[in-house]
């Protein structure tokens, strides 16, 4: 598919018969029109005519369905509630009763989906927010913070119900990585999603050294972490980051939870 030029330059307002969006005039004078040309010059070639856009393939709109539903699936909201279950049933936490698992998912559901969710609704009525994927950087901020002051929350209510440590941190340092993509967002658009799975992949490295890991906690942890080379390829096949920007967040969600836990 061409690449569209035609907008590179904006238009200067004035009388000059060149513009850098049209070639009626030359950087060095006026083109001479074709009556003008001498007999050995050669005519204006004819217009090109545009690629007709190609269809996606089958195999491409599978993709790129598979793309969307990771996408949402995996968004960055849900994964401090997909840690507190993956604690609950891999470390020493799955001697707790049933109830109080339910109870604990649903408070921590409610603070980082529920309540962020209903303010970018908020958000995007009132205009400040197109996209409820969030897909634009600049309209990336409040949700950011909104993120950010949630998982503070969640570590202090967890902290205050006697979690353990590693698990308190791990809300801290999901904190911590908001932070700092919230600052890089400013200039690069850095991958929230990517750092949100590289959060959860610390935290079951965590389980794994020092929670008193259930038999099947590495098993999750290399599902996880296949789970977010498939997240990463789905950003990048949709368009909404490049593998820089990918990496970065994978970078930025893993140590800033390891260092925390």
């Amino acid at each position: 598919m061409k690449i569209d030029t035609s907008t590179y330059y904006p238009e200067v307002p004035g009388n000059d018969e060149f513009s850098l969006n049209r070639r009626s005039g030359s950087l060095f004078g006026e083109q001479p029109a074709e009556s003008e040309k001498g007999p050995g010059e050669n005519p204006t070639p004819p217009p090109v005519m545009p690629e007709p856009e190609v269809p996606p393939t089958d195999s491409e709109r599978f993709v790129t369905g598979i793309s969307h539903l990771l996408s949402w699936v995996l968004v960055p909201m849900l994964m401090p509630v997909y840690g507190l279950i993956l604690a609950f049933g891999l470390s020493i936490l799955d001697l707790a009763p049933m109830g109080t698992r339910i109870g604990f998912t649903l408070i921590v559901a409610g603070i980082n989906v529920l309540v962020p969710m209903l303010l970018v609704l908020l958000l995007k009525k009132l205009g400040l927010v197109q996209d409820l994927g969030l897909n634009g950087r600049k309209e990336r901020l409040i949700p950011y913070i909104i993120s950010i002051v949630a998982l503070i929350v969640t570590a202090v209510f967890m902290y205050l119900k006697g979690a353990p440590y590693w698990l308190v941190w791990f809300f801290a340092g999901g904190a911590a990585g908001g932070v700092v993509n919230m600052i890089v967002n400013f200039w690069w658009k850095i991958s929230a999603h990517a750092a949100g799975i590289a959060g959860v992949v610390a935290l079951l490295v965590r389980i794994a050294r020092d929670g008193n890991p259930h038999p099947a906690a590495f098993g999750w942890l290399i599902a996880t972490i296949i789970l977010a080379g498939l997240l990463g390829s789905a950003r990048v096949w949709l368009g909404r980051h490049t593998v820089w920007q990918v990496m970065a967040g994978l970078t930025v969600g893993f140590t800033c939870v390891i260092l925390f836990t």
